[in-house]
């Protein structure tokens, strides 16, 4: 079994989810995520993660052992670079 770069994961997400900014990091099995959407306005947590998990989809069964991910809207991204 292949494991994907960060840069795949990220592409795997720019293709189903707009983004303002993504940052993926990790060693091939684990992945660290900051994931900045406005699609995510008016969600919580939980369901911005469902989003990012449906977009990978079976990539998280097969490819992907563990994806710890931040999810922002754009204002709460400015607002956390610009405290």
């Amino acid at each position: 079994m292949n494991h994907p770069t960060p840069e795949q994961i990220k592409g795997f997400i720019l293709a189903g989810l707009s983004c303002e900014h993504i940052e993926i990091d990790g060693d091939g099995r684990h992945f660290y995520a900051t994931i900045v959407s406005s699609s995510f306005e008016g969600q919580r947590t939980l369901a911005r993660q469902r989003a990012v998990y449906a977009v990978l989809g079976e990539r998280m069964d097969e490819q992907i052992h563990a994806l710890s991910m931040k999810t922002y809207t754009p204002a709460e991204w400015q607002n956390k670079q610009n405290p």
